[in-house]
């Protein structure tokens, strides 16, 4: 072998063990320029630790996705959202919502709703009428709704209070579970059960046939306009109670109806309507009779200021027989002055106007 052979030799053995050691060496790391990667050479792949003025990659998966659609993110975290928000499908909150206005066309909720502000139904047109709680379903749906002409609240259903609650106005009870409130003082009450020390003001009409009249005192059963302080009225017969101006009491017939007072549905004492007086069964005086006498005070049964007819008999006084009037046999004039010598009277012995008349009864001398 010449001596070129043998340099050439050592020369290719020289480079080929050059060329191994630079394979056997690992890559160096590529030295990329600031701002000098294009976006032209980025196309696929994965890029990981991105970070950039408004961007920090941490993610190990696959969070954000973005296509022609939208941004589909699988979990956000947002402090902030300054702009309208618009969400078309179901929204789902675990947490607590905090918004000044809500607007909402329907609730569902099974929920406790705790409020620090109350609830407020409002209108652009005045006062929210036709508006409140409605609950739907059922044969009917229930309500409590503002309506209006006049302004009330309406229900559909009925107020159950628990027990010893009422019903109040202005603070003041108005009715209880067994009360009516001291305040009600104006009723058109139709039907009661049993009252107990009932106190009543004023007039009052009890199915039109008891009537009180508080300005006269006086109390009408029948009649609506009492002639005394008591009055019971039938068709047209009036009778009352009444008082009189010297502090006696008056009892009798109004009208010009007879009288009668009765026992055992019977008519014991009837009086006219002129003032006859007949009483009937049997009539007992205990104690002195006076007949048409005044300031009466006597010693016997009966006083009486004119004559008396006994057994169809009739007894007077006069100072001489009769010289007019009509008597029958047996009628008796006692003499009024009786003297010595004379006759204790007159009796009639015929019939007649005056009749004929003898003396009787000769009074010695």
């Amino acid at each position: 072998m010449s001596t070129n052979d043998s340099d050439i030799k050592q020369i290719l053995t020289s480079l080929g063990n050059a060329i191994e050691a630079i394979d056997s060496k690992p890559s160096p790391e590529p030295t990329i320029p600031n701002r000098s990667l294009s976006g032209d050479k980025i196309h696929g792949g994965m890029i990981t630790k991105f970070s950039s003025m408004g961007i920090i990659d941490e993610s190990t998966n696959k969070i954000l996705r973005i296509a022609d659609d939208g941004i589909h993110v699988t979990t956000a975290s947002i402090n902030t959202i300054n702009s309208p928000l618009k969400v078309n499908g179901n929204l789902t909150v675990s947490g607590e919502i905090t918004a000044k206005k809500l607007h909402v066309d329907e609730i569902s909720a099974d929920i406790r709703n705790e409020r620090t502000s109350p609830l407020e139904f409002t209108s652009n047109k005045g006062v929210a009428f036709g508006k409140g709680l409605i609950w739907p379903g059922g044969s009917y749906t229930k309500q409590l709704v503002l309506q209006d002409a006049p302004e009330r609240l309406f229900s559909s259903e009925s107020f159950d209070l628990n027990r010893q609650k009422s019903y109040m106005i202005a603070g003041q009870t108005v009715l209880s579970e067994t009360e009516l409130g001291t305040g009600v003082i104006s009723s058109n009450l139709r039907s009661v059960g049993t009252l107990e020390n009932l106190s009543v003001e004023g007039n009052f009409n009890v199915d039109n046939v008891l009537f009180w009249d508080s300005e006269n005192e006086n109390l009408g059963l029948g009649t609506d306009q009492p002639n005394g302080t008591f009055s019971i009225m039938s068709l047209d017969h009036e009778f009352v109670i009444d008082t009189s101006e010297n502090r006696r009491f008056r009892l009798g017939t109004w009208t010009t109806s007879p009288l009668e007072i009765i026992t055992d549905d019977t008519t014991r004492i009837e009086i006219s309507s002129t003032g006859a007086i007949t009483l009937k069964e049997k009539v007992v005086v205990s104690g002195n009779l006076g007949v048409n006498v005044k300031n009466f005070e006597s010693d016997v049964d009966i006083t009486t200021s004119g004559p008396v007819r006994i057994q169809n008999k009739k007894f007077e006084v006069g100072d001489n027989k009769p010289s007019s009037g009509t008597y029958r046999i047996g009628d008796v004039v006692w003499n009024s002055q009786p003297r010595p010598n004379g006759y204790v009277g007159w009796i009639c012995v015929r019939d007649g106007n005056p009749g004929e008349w003898k003396t009787f009864g000769p009074i010695s001398s």
